[in-house]
This record gives structure tokens, C-alpha cells and sequence, in this order.
């Protein structure tokens, strides 16, 4: 996503467009299957903006997510991570996360069967999902491979 968009959407949010917010915006979404910490934000977002602070990524990062702009997500690996949330009204409703045991690559599915069910969901306990997080866990190909081979 290009620069111009996310002033358009911090602007249509009613937020001044900082220098901070923008490289935040746009590290997460060079990286956008990464899932990163604040920390690793930080380090991107330090490469072009050298004299931000550790305190003003977090606090960036906080207020994007309150707005839906970033979406934080814990994993199972003791870490909060951040990704893209809702862009010009585009939900990341639709993708989910498989997670190796082996070796902790994460993984983003997109694709939601889970539509029908929330659907039914609806129509029998008259209850709207408005979002829902899926976690699958197992082991990637190269993982899975190298288990394969060492059982043989």
C-alpha cells in the first residue's frame, strides 16, 4: 500500500498524519505475512527515522489498534504481534494462522469456511460475529519432511 493511502486513511480516521504513523503503517505492510513485534517495528521503522523512540512505536502502535488500522495477535510464543488490520474498509476478517511446533514459522491462511457457520450462528442464537481468530497448529512441509525422513 502506497504512502498516499494511508494518509488518506489517517486523515478519514479525523488523525494528523505523522511521519510516525506512516512508517509504522508502512513496516507492517512491507512485512505483511511477518507478524511483527513492536520491538521489530521499531528496528524497521529506525532505519528511516533514526531519532524515534522505542516509547513512541508502542504508543503508535496502541492507537492504531484502537482504530482497527493494526491488529495485535498472540500466537503462543510470548510475544504480542501486530499485522494490517482494516484498510479503507477491508477487513482482515478472512485469514487465519497455522503455527509449526517445530521450528515456529507462521503461516497465514486466507480463506474463511467459517462463513456458513457464522451464518447459523446468526440465525439460530440471533448473535452477529463480527470477527473471529483461528489458530491451527502442526508442522509446516519442511518440518514435516525432515520428520518423515528421520522416522525412516
Amino acid at each position: 500500500m502506497l504512502q498516499d493511502d494511508f494518509k488518506q486513511i489517517l486523515k478519514e480516521k479525523g488523525l494528523k498524519i505523522t511521519k510516525q504513523r506512516i512508517l509504522v503503517l508502512e513496516a507492517l505492510a512491507s512485512c505483511e505475512d511477518k507478524h511483527l513485534t513492536a520491538e521489530e517495528i521499531y528496528e524497521i521503522v529506525k532505519a528511516d527515522f533514526p531519532e524515534i523512540g522505542l516509547a513512541t512505536v508502542y504508543r503508535t502502535i496502541q492507537l492504531l489498534v484502537e482504530l482497527d488500522l493494526v491488529e495485535s495477535i498472540q500466537l503462543g510464543d510470548g510475544y504480542v504481534r501486530y499485522e494490517i488490520g482494516k484498510l479503507n474498509g477491508e477487513e482482515a476478517h478472512h485469514h487465519h494462522h497455522l503455527i509449526c511446533l517445530e521450528c515456529g514459522k507462521i503461516i497465514s491462511f486466507r480463506d474463511d469456511l467459517l462463513d456458513e457457520l457464522e451464518a447459523r450462528i446468526m440465525e439460530s442464537a440471533s448473535f452477529q460475529v463480527t470477527n473471529h481468530e483461528v489458530k491451527l497448529y502442526g508442522y509446516c512441509k519442511e518440518c514435516l519432511r525432515k520428520r518423515q525422513e528421520s522416522q525412516s
